[in-house]
């Protein structure tokens, strides 16, 4: 165990955990403040689910992903680059999102969003790309460590930082397009941060003419595409096998599927169940984010300690059972007690299946094409809650808005993950101990 603890007290997590708070920080602009947004203005829960629509961007990018790994900025490095232009990007759209009104500008408000979301996405692969090229190829235990810690950035800048909307929606006159305006400060900070880290030392073309026994130097235009855009997939399956490969990212697609469909709706259900702006940015965000914290530490303490399998089983049983206290709620009502103790087995689920998920996909990657590669199966990991989970709304109309019932569906989703992840624990045991 102190040998677990140890591994993060190395410098580099830092950076890690700050690109991090970057990429959880968008979910909150186009997620859980739009969402509260577009309630408190009126719309229909089928209309707030439509919006998750614009969230498919991250399901969508390893198809740009590639570029991420060929081209490099003409500032701060391959990786920094990418993720300093994503976030003036972020900034500038928030800006433009604080001049809009549901009533006159709904459509443009889809559509800033949509953008975010795709800038978003974007940065995400550079930051996932800057972590695995960060730690050694051979430290499994590093790996897991750097999970963790990005794990505990991410709902830093989702939970954490996502209060402050709440907050200031109930105790100050700030409306939720001013809101805006704020986050795209809190961004800016961040932009600070990416500049102030240093870039990982990748010799990235020397990796590809090992796998493909030639030089990129001097290529025609066809090889230079086919390298850039077929030649990362193509390795991933090849080095798998097809089935493997294909198995590894049917598990990935299903395994937070019901996680999906409950968190698109959180945020409506508390409004509707009789939770203020205020008992949401308390417990939804802010305990759930010193929640997912601790556990996300542990958890990658665990995975180090006990392997990444058992990390991911242990978590979608407990994921199952958080969402039935979801229903419970629906029963009782606004209780915040009862609130504080699911958002508490919540976090724990949250951060347990992410720290194991994400260091189980970084393990499948070739850092010759890590963001590409990680972006193919991470974009499998958020297609449930970015494409599936949108119609999410439609579900509870369908039931009548019977909140208990849905709740109870979500859990049973969990179900089918883990009989499949039983079925190839020994394929998953082989990848991170080899």
């Amino acid at each position: 165990m102190l040998c677990a603890l140890n591994t993060y007290k190395d410098k580099r997590f830092l950076s890690i955990f700050f690109f991090g708070i970057s990429s959880g920080f968008p979910w909150i602009m186009i997620g859980s403040v739009l969402s509260a947004w577009l309630k408190d203005d009126g719309l229909s829960r089928s209309a707030i689910g439509l919006f998750g629509v614009i969230f498919s961007a991250y399901s969508f990018n390893f198809l740009w992903s590639p570029l991420i790994d060929k081209l490099r900025p003409p500032f701060l490095g391959q990786r920094r680059g990418w993720i300093l232009s994503m976030q003036a990007i972020v900034v500038a759209l928030c800006i433009a999102m604080s001049q809009f009104t549901t009533q006159d500008n709904l459509f443009f408000i889809a559509l800033v969003g949509l953008i975010i979301a795709i800038a978003s996405a974007t940065q995400d692969i550079a930051i996932d790309g800057y972590r695995i090229d960060t730690i050694d190829a051979n430290d499994k235990d590093g790996m897991s460590a750097a999970s963790s810690v990005a794990t505990a950035g991410w709902w830093t800048g989702y939970g954490g930082l996502g209060a402050l909307p709440f907050f200031l929606a109930d105790m100050t006159a700030w409306s939720w397009p001013s809101i805006y305006l704020l986050l795209a400060a809190i961004m800016g900070v961040l932009m600070l941060a990416t500049c102030l880290s240093s870039e990982p030392q990748i010799d990235r073309e020397a990796l590809l003419q090992e796998i493909q026994g030639t030089s990129s130097s001097g290529q025609s235009l066809k090889s230079w595409l086919y390298s850039t855009i077929v030649t990362p997939f193509a390795e991933f399956f090849n080095r798998n096998g097809v089935k493997l490969a294909a198995s590894f990212l049917l598990f990935i697609f299903l395994f937070k599927i019901g996680e999906a469909f409950l968190g698109r709706m959180s945020i409506v259900f508390y409004k509707e169940v009789g939770f203020s702006n205020t008992d949401i940015a308390t417990y939804s965000k802010l305990l759930n984010w010193w929640v997912t914290i601790v556990f996300s530490l542990l958890g990658g303490i665990v995975n180090i300690r006990f392997g990444i399998y058992r990390g991911l089983m242990v978590a979608g049983i407990a994921m199952a059972a958080s969402n039935l206290l979801f229903a419970v709620i629906a029963q009782t009502g606004p209780s915040t007690s009862l609130l504080a103790i699911t958002v508490i087995v919540d976090g724990f689920t949250g951060a347990w299946s992410t720290v194991a998920m994400v260091a189980f996909i970084s393990l499948l990657c070739n850092r010759a094409f890590s963001a590409t590669q990680y972006a193919l199966m991470a974009s499998l990991s958020v297609a449930g809650r970015t494409l599936v989970a949108s119609s999410s709304g439609f579900f509870v109309d369908a039931m009548d808005g019977n909140w208990s019932l849905f709740f109870i569906l979500t859990a049973l989703m969990v179900i089918p993950s883990l009989g499949f992840l039983y079925s190839i624990r020994e394929n998953i045991k082989k990848v991170e101990y080899s």
